[in-house]
């Protein structure tokens, strides 16, 4: 059977990114991720005041700004060895822990369930409840989720005067320190997520959900009529009645940055990682983890529209010159990042795996890497992140009145290099800024989508999301649910990513 090619434009998603993939009969047999926008971030930082990333790259993205604003001050931090107040590494992680739970449960219940809402779904025995929790706008799920994760960024809010586009972190610490009335505040903010999330999300305590270590002790739990009717009960049993924990699989290889650094251990000369949850590469073959080594970081442009170069480039000796070349193998605004050779995954499954959760990785033994599983490791993630906001402010709470910040010396960014990781709410978050007589001469940024969603590199090897369409077969073409059930589950960022182009037949996917 001919070879075709069907273009699809995914919609529900943040940013622009189209998908071409090549069929044969129904079959993906090749396919190319397109970011189709450029914006250019790195080239308006060149030539500006080391500061000035603090308030302009938060504008990358209005889902992840705290994020951006955490990373660049991280690399500022390192550049220059400034010692940070622990009640500053507090409030920071706290607010990135707010911005990744609203996002975490926007994207489960606004952008991924809603094609579960399909007119190929209608005879499925589950239709009914799923359409009563999750039709878009409507759905009981869909409305309490709105309400809830509304109000848990007014965390960052008190600390930042609002969201998103915040720009109260500052290298050495951050512009206020937290009060009694704002651990009150925040507390009660903590107390209705968690209330939400027992009581819609699981149906049970946050206790027990995050002491299931198993396969089978989770399967066991789903049993039970009150967690099986929870909107992640409602999540798993639909999603594996439609099959989606044997497609997606992608990438072996997952990588994390670690998660919140420790207060007590982010101070200089920052020489290991210092984060709460651990850092590394996780290998899905022999379930091994090894250290994160951000020196192995580099980005191939071969088939993106930048000014060429050979290989890979460190961000340190990287570049994100625009080269827009049509008709050629070149097609998309995307970098390819690699860690050494490897093509990785980077999110909340990464992040729970580096992580040693014990549930998401017994799953993983059990079925492989699949599209149902980095879902449900998005929601698992939430738990865990509520659990640490109430240990933050716990801990906060004996640390009001201390410093929160620790001026810089006037001649702390004259010179010198440095960078920046967190793990934002789609995974790794790197920046890379190199500064020359108090100018910024590089910066350099790679997100998680940037991983997740690059082209082939300079050895012809595809991207994460590339290899995870290749090899699924469409029951329909021209209506082709799976991949966006594959890519969502990721949830997408282009407008981080990418720094109005195709033709052919289209396909917009999406309501």
């Amino acid at each position: 059977m001919a070879r075709t090619t069907l273009n699809v434009d995914l919609n529900r998603v943040e940013g622009d990114l189209e998908f071409q993939v090549d069929l044969d009969g129904n079959r993906i047999v090749d396919a190319r991720c397109v970011g189709t926008l450029f914006r250019g971030f790195e080239q308006l930082l060149i030539g500006r005041a080391p500061k000035d990333g603090l308030v302009i790259t938060p504008r990358v993205c209005g889902i992840c700004g705290t994020a951006h604003l955490y990373t660049a001050a991280l690399a500022l931090e390192r550049l220059a060895q400034l010692p940070v107040p622990p009640q500053a590494t507090l409030i920071r992680n706290l607010c990135l822990m707010a911005e990744n739970v609203q996002s975490d449960l926007r994207q489960s219940f606004l952008f991924f369930t809603p094609d579960f809402i399909h007119p190929r779904y209608a005879g499925q025995r589950l239709y009914p409840d799923i359409e009563a929790a999750f039709a878009p706008l409507k759905g009981k799920v869909v409305r309490s989720t709105l309400a809830v994760s509304r109000k848990v960024v007014e965390l960052v809010a008190i600390f930042g005067g609002q969201w998103p586009h915040s720009s109260y972190m500052l290298p050495g610490g951050v512009t206020r320190g937290a009060s009694a009335r704002d651990l009150i505040d925040c507390q009660d903010i903590v107390d209705q997520a968690i209330e939400w999330y027992e009581r819609d999300a699981i149906g049970d305590s946050l206790d027990n959900w995050l002491a299931l270590d198993s396969s089978d002790a989770f399967f066991s739990w789903l049993e039970a009529d009150a967690h099986a009717a929870s909107a992640i009960g409602l999540l798993t049993r639909f999603s594996r009645a439609i099959g989606l924990q044997k497609i997606g699989g992608g990438a072996r290889h997952f990588l994390s940055a670690g998660a919140w650094h420790d207060p007590q251990r982010w101070a200089p000369p920052y020489t290991d990682g210092a984060t709460l949850m651990p850092a590394g590469i996780y290998h899905a073959d022999g379930a091994r983890l090894e250290a994160f080594d951000q020196a192995l970081v580099n980005e191939h442009v071969r088939h993106a529209w930048y000014r060429p170069y050979p290989g890979g480039r460190h961000p340190f000796a990287g570049e994100t010159v625009p080269d827009y070349q049509p008709d050629t193998d070149r097609y998309t605004w995307a970098k390819a990042p690699r860690y050494g050779e490897l093509v990785v995954e980077t999110g909340p499954l990464a992040e729970l795996l580096a992580g040693g959760d014990a549930l998401v990785a017994s799953l993983l033994a059990l079925e492989g890497r699949n599209t149902w599983l980095r879902q449900f490791a998005r929601l698992r993630r939430t738990a865990h992140t509520l659990h640490w906001m109430k240990h933050h402010l716990a801990e906060l709470a004996g640390l009001i009145g201390t410093p929160h910040y620790l001026p810089p010396p006037a001649d702390a960014f004259q010179n010198g290099e440095g960078y920046g990781f967190v793990q934002a709410a789609r995974g790794t978050l790197g920046h890379w800024l190199q500064i020359e007589d108090g100018r910024i001469s590089r910066y350099q940024i790679v997100t998680p989508t940037a991983w997740n969603a690059s082209p082939k590199d300079s050895a012809g090897r595809h991207g994460h999301w590339e290899e995870s369409v290749i090899g699924v077969e469409l029951a329909d073409p021209a209506d082709p649910i799976e991949i966006g059930h594959i890519v969502r589950s990721h949830d997408p960022c282009l407008v981080c990513t990418v720094h109005f182009v195709g033709s052919g037949e289209r396909h917009r996917y999406g309501v």
